[in-house]
């Protein structure tokens, strides 16, 4: 399940939680609650896949701009080769090759830097997203541990009642 799914799960537990008079608290079911935070568990660990995925996808994409521009360079060089042989051509050969190796480059570098900021991008959302669920996460606990805190106050505040 997607972690944004299993964020608006959560909120809206909250948003159907029983509210406590006089207080901003809230009674939340702890089962589904929990069953919630295991759910998170398991998918913030398939986000963080989905980010290596990516970054290998980036690899895989620089390795082929790489092998490209070596393909383009060699057959610049094969076709520079080719023309020197030739006294006029010499000059404009040189001129070709140191084009084609210019404009191989700058493509190369322009997937690489496409690729780059993609992941960079995608991780930021990643983070961005692990980190609302860390304080969504932190807010519940704090929560019911506030309102545990209360009952364990209000309880033992009663006196018992004295037998006559």
């Amino acid at each position: 399940m997607d972690i944004l799914q299993l964020i608006d799960r959560l909120e809206e537990l909250f948003n159907d939680a029983k509210a406590v008079p006089f207080t901003h608290n809230v009674v939340v079911d702890e089962d589904r609650m929990l069953e919630l935070i295991d759910q998170m568990r398991i998918a913030i660990p398939e986000e963080v896949k989905k980010a290596q995925q990516v970054v290998a996808q980036r690899d895989r994409v620089m390795a082929q701009a790489q092998e490209e521009a070596n393909r383009t360079l060699q057959i610049a060089r094969d076709k520079a080769d080719q023309m020197v042989q030739k006294d006029m051509v010499t000059q404009e050969a040189q001129r070709r090759a140191d084009q084609i190796v210019s404009q191989a480059r700058a493509e190369a570098e322009a997937v690489r830097a496409d690729a780059d900021n993609y992941v960079l991008e995608t991780l930021m959302q990643l983070q961005d997203q692990i980190a609302k669920v860390g304080n969504q996460v932190s807010n519940g606990i704090r929560m019911v541990q506030e309102d545990q805190m209360r009952k364990a106050n209000s309880t033992a505040s009663i006196p018992d009642k004295v037998e006559k």
